[in-house]
């Protein structure tokens, strides 16, 4: 067995930039649990842009690539990297399918006209298809939602961040900071036009596999993927007392935030999200990354947080899928559905955990001896 050289071990985390995700990936269930009251309609949608969770996750992980991978490649090959990658992230995709396979029957009714006609062997084909990550076509859906990954919606954007770190590894590792910020400018200017340009004045989208939902998805990748890789690499940081509970409530207002501008003036909305992404999300990196160590609740919780936030952004949508089949065929309204919405929260939470000490954790650490000859990164 190839042995880790020991250049490559892995290396001390960003304790608050984990809680982060941890914060940000509790938002994300909480949004989607009240996004069936919203009836399609952004505007009406309660934590109104819950989905740029997504947007700040890309950053963050162009940032930690950047940190863990950019000085490895004289001692690491692109298929060094991209087998650390796979083990760290492909271990609980299989398990989302899984779970998406499991409860999909479950989620018959209205909001999913074409559960009911799904033949049992149809849908396990898209449950091993989605096990790699490659996306259906939406003449393979099984839902009725047009998605890439019927089964676990969210994989969409593990399709993109696959992306990116392919894009990482071939070349853009390769660029200086002035042309990795040339190449970022223009990825902003992208975000912007589809941010102002949207039809709906927000960012929404990237889940499927048609030419609308592709430009929403590269341009929601790009910029924060590589922005993140450029701030990590130039080295600013913010130091400030608190940083933890600065950075959480940065996140959590920005992601509660109500509608901006009404149906006349969807450039507002735009602009305000175009500012969270481009801005706002680089300042609460910078911020976190700022603070190393910190106090032992503190580097507890984040920790905790940070560990179950794959977890749990991975696995709580076959959840949701229930939830809003529920919602839509009885016409629950939002008082009634609060009650299980706080039952489908935790249930989340405790099934994002078990996977993550039953699951991912040694199914991680056994790939990472047998492939790496280590516990990855």
């Amino acid at each position: 067995m190839n042995r880790t050289p020991a250049s490559l071990q892995t290396k001390s985390h960003y304790q608050i930039l984990d809680g982060l995700r941890g914060v940000a990936a509790l938002i994300v269930v909480m949004f989607h649990t009240f996004e069936p009251y919203s009836k399609g309609d952004h505007s009406k949608q309660i934590l109104n842009h819950g989905y740029l969770a997504v947007d700040f996750f890309f950053l963050l992980s162009g940032f930690v690539v950047a940190y863990a991978y950019d000085d490895r490649w004289g001692k690491m090959s692109q298929w060094d990297f991209y087998k650390r990658r796979l083990i760290r992230l492909q271990p609980m995709v299989i398990m989302g399918s899984i779970i998406g396979a499991a409860l999909f029957y479950f989620q018959t009714g209205p909001a999913f006209p074409l559960i009911a006609g799904t033949p049992v062997w149809k849908m396990l084909l898209v449950m091993l298809v989605g096990f790699t990550l490659v996306p259906l076509l939406p003449s393979m859906d099984i839902r009725g939602w047009n998605e890439m990954h019927p089964l676990d919606g969210p994989a969409w954007s593990l399709f993109f961040e696959y992306i990116a770190n392919i894009l990482y590894a071939v070349g853009i590792r390769k660029l200086s900071n002035k042309a990795l910020g040339i190449f970022v400018f223009l990825s902003a200017v992208l975000l912007v036009h589809l941010a102002l340009a949207s039809p709906n004045g927000d960012v929404i989208g990237g889940w499927s596999i048609d030419k609308e939902q592709l430009h929403i998805g590269f341009a929601r990748l790009l910029y924060p993927f590589f922005a993140g890789m450029l701030l990590m690499r130039i080295g600013k940081r913010i130091h400030l007392p608190g940083s933890f509970a600065i950075c959480s409530l940065l996140v959590i207002v920005s992601l509660c935030m109500p509608r901006i501008g009404g149906s006349h003036q969807l450039w507002m909305n735009g602009l305000y999200e175009s500012f969270c992404i481009i801005v706002l999300f680089p300042l609460i990196v910078a911020i976190g990354a700022g603070e190393r160590t910190s106090g032992n609740f503190q580097t507890k919780l984040s920790k905790l947080l940070g560990d179950i936030s794959y977890p749990l952004y991975i696995t709580h949508y076959p959840l949701i899928y229930i939830y809003t089949a529920w919602v839509v065929r009885d016409k629950v309204p939002a008082g009634r559905g609060a009650v299980a919405g706080v039952l489908l929260f935790i249930a989340s939470v405790t099934i994002a955990y078990a996977c993550l000490k039953l699951y991912d954790e040694p199914v991680r650490a056994w790939l990472s001896r047998r492939f790496l000859g280590k516990t990855t990164s």
